[in-house]
């Protein structure tokens, strides 16, 4: 990590002024937001939230975006009612708040989040995708569940999950090349144990210059210099799902 201080220093980014077309719904025991493409479809794609948690606009905007792309587009809250990390909060009280909230305890709410996708909305091909700490999610269920055909990990904290890699599911990885708080030597070993273990396809992308959370937390309106990058994973990303759903 960066320093001890701020052992994730993952900055909120950009404030995304924006509403979001979807609507919250109940789905079991957890709430979610859920947006629709305009025409009906089958393909499915569950969105977990980074610390700052399922209401933050800047992940709405991704999932409504995967929306135009034609999917149903579902962000649940995978902290199930605990509360979200503030930028306000102090760092040195990170750890002890993240490990109420395991990445790689979510499969009680993904399973039901799968049955809502399949009986209430007609889905039949899901992938999922995450940011930071729902990138960690996403590569824990890429490792476990068989319900899921496709997984893309934005910027997921790898040290969570350092020897696990026989992935069930095609797999995109997304790291920014000056992510402060993913050393590249990290994401070096990552791919070398992939290469060594796994089995089906996966590819691992480091975009140049780009800090923790480029894709969903900078604006490209007000990043010039980082604009080429942003589309660019924002588009790497649905063609991957595209591929595979």
């Amino acid at each position: 990590m960066a320093n001890e201080s701020r052992p994730c220093p993952c900055d909120i980014g950009d404030r995304f002024d924006y509403g979001g077309r979807g609507q919250e719904v109940q789905v079991g025991h957890i709430k979610a937001y859920v947006c629709k493409p305009s025409a009906s479809t089958d393909k499915a794609v569950i969105v977990i939230h980074d610390i700052f948690g399922w209401q933050l606009p800047n992940t709405r905007y991704i999932a409504d975006m995967l929306a135009t792309n034609g999917y149903i587009a579902i962000c649940p809250d995978f902290f199930v009612g605990q509360e979200a990390w503030k930028p306000s909060n102090d760092w040195a009280s990170f750890n002890d708040w993240v490990k109420t909230r395991d990445a790689g305890k979510t499969d009680k709410e993904v399973d039901v989040v799968l049955k809502y996708l399949k009986e209430q909305c007609g889905a039949k091909k899901i992938g999922v995708i995450g940011f930071c700490w729902g990138g960690a999610a996403v590569q824990h269920l890429m490792l476990k569940n068989p319900h899921l055909k496709t997984g893309v990990s934005l910027y997921g904290v790898i040290s969570r999950f350092e020897d696990k890699h026989s992935l069930l599911h095609p797999t995109f990885f997304i790291f920014g090349e000056k992510d402060d708080i993913i050393p590249l030597e990290q994401v070096t070993l990552l791919e070398q144990k992939l290469k060594q273990n796994c089995k089906v396809d996966y590819e691992v992308k480091i975009y140049p210059g780009q800090t923790h959370g480029f894709v969903h937390r900078k604006r490209e309106d007000i990043n010039p210099q980082d604009k080429p990058y942003i589309e660019e994973g924002r588009k790497d990303m649905i063609n991957w799902l595209n591929k595979y759903i």
